[in-house]
Order: structure tokens, then sequence, then C-alpha cells
């Protein structure tokens, strides 16, 4: 008898030989060519949580050290004499006696001012929005065209303090001291004002307006801080600073 040798019978998968008859890439090779993309995404994700993780632990003290970063810039578009006091602890404290007189277009907003003192303070321009004021001193200071919406006013000596053209919305003045305080085209609450109607009383001495007056009290016409554009019969505001491309006011 004659043997011969068979070979033996290689039974391919019908998905193996579809893919090498149409010339297409095994499974493993696909796989393989796909890791690199897989990799960078993984990587990109992990960057991103990364960020997230690093904004999430920012800490008060890193918040604190910038805001003095931002207090050695000296203040609004970094020159001058304003100040940058936004969210600081002011309770108790004599900012004039701190920081200087002058305070034109310095930043209080979100400060804790409780019976801080600003006596006679350069307040002109500055920003104190949501701040919190309860039985600060701000007599004799000007705060004229000063940003003071949202603010905690109860208490506080408005007295012979010029606030013309001030913006006071949704601000609460209750049980103020406004004693010759001049409120001229300010911006306040209906409510707000009767309530300083009840007590208001006196002139200023700097401008010599009728702090009743200025308030429209017994049904007198109130302006507004923007009436002088559309009303011809106001007078303009004297230009107190050189103008610039950011502000009406120049500090030193």
């Amino acid at each position: 008898h004659t043997f011969r040798m068979l070979k033996p019978t290689i039974h391919t998968p019908v998905s193996r030989r579809a893919s090498l008859r149409l010339g297409s890439r095994s499974p493993v090779t696909a796989s393989a060519s796909a890791a690199p993309e897989e990799r960078r995404s993984a990587a990109a994700n992990a960057a991103l949580a990364f960020a997230a993780a690093a904004a999430l632990a920012i800490s008060p003290p890193a918040l604190a050290e910038l805001n003095r970063y931002e207090a050695s810039r000296e203040g609004e578009f970094n020159k001058g004499s304003a100040q940058q006091l936004g969210g600081y602890d002011l309770r108790k404290v004599d900012i004039k006696a701190q920081y200087g007189k002058d305070l034109k277009l310095s930043n209080f907003t979100g400060a804790e001012m409780r019976e801080a003192k600003c006596k006679d303070c350069d307040l002109r321009g500055a920003y104190l929005m949501k701040s919190v004021a309860y039985r600060a001193d701000f007599s004799g200071a000007d705060l004229t065209d000063a940003l003071m919406d949202r603010m905690v006013l109860n208490e506080a000596d408005l007295t012979g303090a010029v606030l013309v053209r001030t913006v006071l919305t949704s601000s609460d003045l209750s049980d103020a001291i406004v004693q010759d305080a001049d409120f001229s085209n300010a911006i306040v609450d209906k409510t707000q004002l009767e309530k300083l109607c009840k007590t208001a009383d006196g002139t200023n001495p700097i401008t010599g307006v009728s702090t009743r007056k200025s308030l429209g009290c017994g049904g007198r016409r109130r302006g507004t801080p923007s009436g002088y554009l559309t009303d011809e019969t106001q007078n303009k505001p004297d230009a107190l600073f050189d103008a610039s491309r950011f502000s009406a006011y120049e500090t030193r």
C-alpha cells in the first residue's frame, strides 16, 4: 500500500475570510491602530479633570493674596490713588487714616465696612456696591457719581455728605443721618425717599442745596444722574478732571 501525506485543513472563520477578501485589516490590527487615539483622548480628559480640581482647590488665602496683588497695582487701570479694597474686612477701620483721603474711583465692592470711618473722604466715582456700611461714618464725604447700589447703610452718618448723581438703588438707608446732605439727581428708591424725608433737614455746606429739596420731599420734582444729557435747562456738571479714555476722573 502506498500512503499519501494529507495537508491539514485550516478552517478560517467566515468574518475573517470576508475581511481578507475585502482587503480590510484584521481586528488585531484595527485595535492596535486605534490605541493612540484612545490614549490621546484619555490624556485630554485627565488634563481637564486636573484643571477643574485645581480651580476648586483655590483657597481663601489664595484669594486674599490676589486681592493684595490687585491693591499693589494701585487701583483702577493700575494708576493713581484709587484703592482695590473689594471684599476687604474694614470693620471699625479709620479708612482715611489708613489709606488716605483721596479715594476717587476706589473699589469697595462687597467690603465689610461696619462702623468704618471715612469722614471727609474724597470718594467721587467710587464703587461701593453690596458693601455693608452699618453705622459707618461718611460725614462730609464727597460721594458724587459713586455707585452705592444694594448697600447696607442703616444708621450710617451722611451728615454734610455730597451724593450728587449717586446711584443708591436697592440700598437700605433706614435711620441714616442725612442732615445737610445733598442728594441732587441721585437715584434713590421711593420707599427709602419717604423714610429719609421724615428726618431730612438743613443745607449742604459745600453745594448750598437744601437736603429736602435734593430728596424731592413735599412732592418736588427730582432729577436723574443723566438728566443734563437730555434736558437743556439743566446745568451740566463741571469738568473737574482731565478726561481720559477710561474715566472723567484723574487720580494722582
